[in-house]
């Protein structure tokens, strides 16, 4: 059964979402990683064989095998092309411009905006298949502009990939796929192999193999986030439909046994209505096996005075996904400063983030909204500054210039900008 506390009573442990980071596994990851770079696409290969029960003679999904999955999808592909357009008129918007200044003489400067040329996309598989990964993070991608697309996604014991997955690919135009899951994808993304080439990029969500991984290689390559479980918090009021709060709830409490699902609301009644409703609705989830330790040892309920101190509660855990379940959301909306996502209404529910409504679903958790951001085009992107300065431009602020340096101690500095205006002692 949910745990139910009275705001003020909840103890301190009880009430953030933060969790240890450390997976217990960061030596196995760097064993594997090492093996990576020394044996290429022979590591690549056995690990798919001792992990996926894969005996695999090709790395690289055919286009044969895309066109397969496209027929096995049938109708499904309409939806895919129906989120897919939501993806990209959102990010769409998210595209950043160069820029140029000249507004004195002599003087010009600018900011030039460049992709990445090559991103990896890691997708796992294991006890789900996520095209909708796929489209949240290769559309933003191809929106930046980057040269090369790659996905990393594991194999079935089959050798194949889930179709599903393969059909969200081509909708979303990914250039190459490749049967590698795990952290051993992650390392052929950031030192390249036989097969599978070097990216400058990496991101996706994975398991605590695939989140030491993307740590590890940190500096090698970028890196969208370190993810940790699944998370929601859904601040609603007296008048929400527990069956409505309690399937919000379940909906990200089925991802994980480690997923976090909190109620905070100003309703004891609620309260104890969403509490049962979530053992009736526990019953019949076929993810009951994953859904229910994750509701009885991190979900929680707590009762507040009003709503106000609910959205205090919220920016404090800052959640991965936050759904304002109330008629009026908007009355709040300015006064959230840390969540990942925010779902505004009761018609609004994070499954619709999930895969359909157009903003990324890739965001961060364990309370990092409050200082970073979903995945989005700027994470595909570069920028390079540059500055041109006339030699009578110059001459205005040399002086400046080279005061500050011999302030700095740096003289050699000085030394630079004094040459272009005094002669040669020699």
């Amino acid at each position: 059964m949910i745990k139910i506390f009275r705001y003020g009573e909840v103890p301190n442990e009880e009430l953030f979402f933060r969790q240890d980071l450390k997976s217990g596994v960061e030596d196995v990851v760097a064993g594997i990683i090492d093996n990576v770079r020394k044996n290429g696409d022979a590591a690549l290969l056995e690990y798919s064989l001792k992990f996926d029960k894969a005996a695999l003679t090709s790395l690289e999904v055919s286009e044969a095998e895309i066109d397969e999955a496209f027929a096995v999808v049938g109708d499904f592909r309409r939806v895919l092309e129906r989120a897919a357009a939501n993806i990209v008129k959102f990010h769409e918007k998210q595209k950043r411009t160069s820029f140029l200044i000249n507004d004195e003489d002599g003087i010009v400067m600018g900011q030039k905006v460049i992709p990445v040329d090559r991103a990896g996309l890691y997708v796992p598989g294991g006890t789900a298949a996520y095209p909708s990964t796929v489209l949240m993070d290769a559309i933003p991608a191809k929106i930046a502009g980057v040269k090369e697309l790659v996905i990393t996604t594991p194999p079935g014991p089959d050798g194949k990939v889930n179709p599903y997955v393969l059909a969200a690919a081509r909708v979303a135009g990914v250039d190459r796929i490749f049967k590698v899951g795990g952290a051993q994808a992650i390392a052929a993304l950031a030192y390249g192999t036989e097969t599978v080439p070097k990216v400058d990029k990496i991101v996706g969500p994975g398991n605590a193999f695939v989140a030491e991984a993307k740590k590890q290689v940190f500096g090698v390559v970028s890196i969208d986030m370190i993810a940790g479980p699944s998370e929601v918090l859904c601040v609603a009021d007296g008048k929400s439909d527990p069956r409505h709060v309690a399937a919000d709830m379940l909906a990200q409490a089925e991802h994980d046994r480690m997923a976090t699902a909190v109620l905070v609301t100003d309703s004891m009644e609620l309260a104890e209505n969403v509490a049962e409703e979530l053992e009736r609705q526990l019953k019949t989830l076929p993810r009951e096996d994953i859904a229910r330790p994750s509701i009885e040892n991190n979900g929680k309920i707590i009762v507040t005075e009003d709503i106000r101190t609910a959205i205090d509660i919220a920016n404090e855990i800052a959640p991965e996904h936050l759904e304002l379940c109330m008629d009026n959301p908007f009355d709040y909306l300015d006064a959230v400063r840390h969540a990942g996502s925010i779902f505004m209404g009761r018609n609004c529910p994070e499954p619709l983030g999930d895969y359909f409504a157009g903003p990324n679903h890739t965001l961060p958790t364990l309370g990092t909204a409050k200082f970073s951001s979903p995945l989005s085009v700027d994470d595909f992107v570069k920028k390079s500054q540059y500055t041109y300065y006339t030699r009578e431009a110059l001459s205005r602020v040399y002086e400046d210039i080279a005061d500050f340096a011999d302030h700095e101690g740096l003289h050699g500095h000085a030394r630079s900008i004094r040459s272009r205006f005094e002669e040669d002692p020699e």
